[in-house]
This record gives structure tokens, C-alpha cells and sequence, in this order.
């Protein structure tokens, strides 16, 4: 460090003071600057001239080095970070280039698009953040995203498999001093089921659902299949401020001000939840059907409409049919996915294989279908 920063100087003829901005066991990172005036002004091959300029500096800068080097000690020059994004600590992102013509690959460090303690979800956006930021250089689009991501967790249009995390069973909850989520869904997977409840070595998948207030996180994670056949109500603020809160303020603090903004304004003020269907007070619910026109609760005799609703009959029936079929498409869609996978057009689909995220896609979209069916059968038709 001190050996460049004392030669690479303004002073001895450079045209900037090198820094080096970050180095640990194995490597250290210097920048260097450029000169505006001898750039050429088309972006595309002020970008190349930039990262060769680089390339020839850290060159000269290792063999400079290695002379003050007892031998076989030797520093040599392996790559170029443009644009280069350290947010803290053996945590970065940057497109890494070994020749000025063309980047090989956005490479990152320590962040959560290589963590596998976080959800899908997690490593979707941020993974989509640095792809923004880095290769098309633009904030503002990478901002909108967040945003929009967070509405739509909000408003419970993500994906269950998104919001999955996985960990290895290692112990039971009597071997456990601390039990966490994994082992407690574990255990309580065995009551219900003990044949397909998971073993030690196993990963179990689970996701976090609303529960009684200041209920514990491990008290909150259920099975995901279980979710889906009960409708259970996920835990979206959770996500929002255990699981997606500091990546993004980590990615965005040394780029925008006050990233905190983007978790919160116009975007986070609807909420969607999901209602229950067994459970809780459920147990002590009378369930009556409602008009599929402006939903008020129909009279004795009624399936399907008001009679305020009655006019409308035909064209809330109408798009109860392209709800059908829409449904009935994706979930085609995903069970030849799922049957080529297998190996076979022909044959019914076998796999229960957990740790796919088509799985539950498909297990979600079979139980929207049949919903979708059963409203549509509320109709009177008589064809």
C-alpha cells in the first residue's frame, strides 16, 4: 500500500493520487484515476480506454512492487473492477474484466445473491439491483424496481416459493439447546405426518406466517405445502424487515441518499391478506356465500348473484370462464414443465421433490384452478 500510493502521485508526473481502497490477506485494490482530456469522448470507447489505461498502471504497479519483495513472494496483476461497488468489508460487486473489449462476468462478494440464509426473494432483487446499477448504470430504475417488489410482497402477489428459506436438519428438538424454526416446523411436521415428515440430514423448506402478536419468528414458520392447502396468511412485514430491509439499504446507502426511503411511502400503503380457511377463529365461523357481482351475502335460493346483480349475470359469468380457462392454461403450462422433467409427456406427474420451486408453483396453481372451478359452477348453465 505504501510503496504505490507513495509512487502513483500527481507529483511524480500522474495525472491522479492512487488510492488503495481496500486489501485484505491475498489482495488489495487500487485506483488510480484517469485523465478526462486524453479520453475519448464515445462512451463505448471511453469505457475501453479507461479499463486498458487500468490494466497497464496495475501491471507496472506489481512489478514495482515485487522489488521491494523477498522471492518467492510475487504480486501479480489478475483483473479490473469497473464499476465497482464496496459497500463494506469483504462485501462488494463489480463486472470483472481481464481485457479491455468486453466484461467476463458481474462478480460479487459477500452479498446475498451468494448467501443461502435468506429466501428466493432476497436474491432475485438484489441480484436484479446490480445487474441495473452495474451494467446499465442507471439508479433510478433500480429504486423503481425495489419499490415495486416491496408492493407487491405487500399486496401478496409474490410467489410462495420466493419466500421460502431452506435449512439441514442436524438435530431433534430434544437434542437442540436452542431449538430454532427449522427443528420446531420439523417436530411439529412429525405429529401431523410422521411418513413424510423430514429426517436428520434433510433440508427443510419452510416459510413465515402471521401469527399471535409478539409471537416468536421460529413460532412463525410453517410448512409451505401447508400454507397453500390452508390459505394461511404469510408474514409479509416480516420479509420486509428481517429478510429484505438491510440488503437494500446495504446495496443502496453509498449510492443514493437516504435509502430507508425506498422501503417506505405511496408504494407500502396497501396490504393484501390472505383469509384462512381452518384455524383459529375459523373453527367458529359460518361460512354463507356472497354475490360475485358486488359481493353482499345472497339469499336462501341464490348461488351465484344479487338480484341487484342479475342484469350483470351473463358478464360476471363470462369472466368467471376466462378465469377458468386462464388458470387452467398456467397450470398446464407447468405440469408438462413438470412431465419433461420427468422424461415424459405421457405419464402423470411422480415428483414431490421439495427443494424445486416449480413444485409449489404447481402445487399453488392446481389449487387456484379449482377454486376458479368451483365459482364457476355456482352458475345455473344450461348447456
Amino acid at each position: 500500500k505504501q510503496k504505490v500510493e507513495e509512487k502513483y502521485t500527481v507529483a511524480n508526473g500522474y495525472t491522479h493520487d492512487t488510492t488503495v481502497v481496500y486489501g485484505d490477506t491475498d489482495s488489495v485494490m487500487i485506483k488510480f484515476g484517469y485523465s478526462e482530456k486524453d479520453a475519448p469522448e464515445e462512451e463505448e470507447n471511453k469505457e475501453r480506454w479507461m479499463v486498458n489505461k487500468s490494466m497497464e498502471l496495475a501491471l507496472e504497479a506489481a512489478d514495482h512492487v515485487n522489488t521491494f519483495f523477498i522471492k518467492p513472494i510475487k504480486l501479480e496483476f489478475e483483473k479490473v473492477y469497473y464499476p465497482y461497488l464496496l459497500m463494506n468489508k469483504k462485501r462488494y460487486a463489480a463486472l470483472l474484466w481481464t481485457n479491455p473489449d468486453k466484461f467476463d462476468k458481474m462478480d460479487c462478494k459477500g452479498i446475498e445473491t451468494v448467501r443461502r440464509d435468506n429466501c428466493a426473494l432476497v436474491r432475485t432483487v438484489i441480484d436484479t439491483c446490480l445487474k441495473t446499477i452495474l451494467m446499465k448504470r442507471d439508479t433510478k430504475e433500480a429504486a423503481e424496481y425495489v419499490k415495486g417488489v416491496i408492493k407487491d410482497l405487500l399486496m401478496n402477489k409474490i410467489d410462495i416459493s420466493e419466500l421460502i428459506v431452506t435449512k439441514a436438519l442436524h438435530k431433534t428438538i430434544d437434542e437442540a439447546k436452542n431449538p430454532t424454526a427449522h427443528v420446531i416446523l420439523a417436530q411439529k411436521m412429525k405429529e401431523r405426518d410422521p411418513n413424510t415428515a423430514p429426517v436428520l440430514g434433510d433440508r427443510v423448506p419452510y416459510v413465515f406466517v402471521k401469527g399471535v402478536k409478539g409471537a416468536k419468528s421460529y413460532e412463525k414458520a410453517e410448512d409451505p405445502l401447508f400454507v397453500l392447502e390452508n390459505n394461511l396468511p404469510i408474514d409479509v412485514n416480516h420479509y420486509l424487515e428481517q429478510q429484505l430491509t438491510n440488503p437494500i439499504v446495504r446495496l443502496f446507502e453509498p449510492i443514493m441518499d437516504k435509502p430507508q426511503q425506498l422501503l417506505s411511502g405511496e408504494h407500502t400503503r396497501q396490504i393484501s391478506v390472505a383469509t384462512p380457511t381452518t384455524g383459529g377463529l375459523m373453527k367458529f365461523v359460518k361460512s354463507t356465500l356472497t354475490c360475485l357481482g358486488c359481493r353482499t351475502p345472497l339469499k336462501e335460493g341464490q348461488s351465484s348473484v344479487c338480484d341487484h346483480c342479475k342484469d350483470k349475470e351473463a358478464d360476471i359469468c363470462r369472466k368467471s370462464i376466462v378465469e377458468v380457462n386462464s388458470k387452467q392454461a398456467h397450470f398446464s403450462s407447468l405440469w408438462t414443465q413438470c412431465q419433461r422433467c420427468q422424461g415424459s409427456l405421457h405419464q402423470e406427474v411422480l415428483c414431490t421433490s421439495r427443494d424445486c420451486p416449480i413444485f409449489y408453483r404447481r402445487r399453488k396453481a392446481h389449487k387456484d384452478l379449482i377454486d376458479a372451478q368451483k365459482t364457476l359452477e355456482r352458475f345455473s348453465l344450461g348447456w
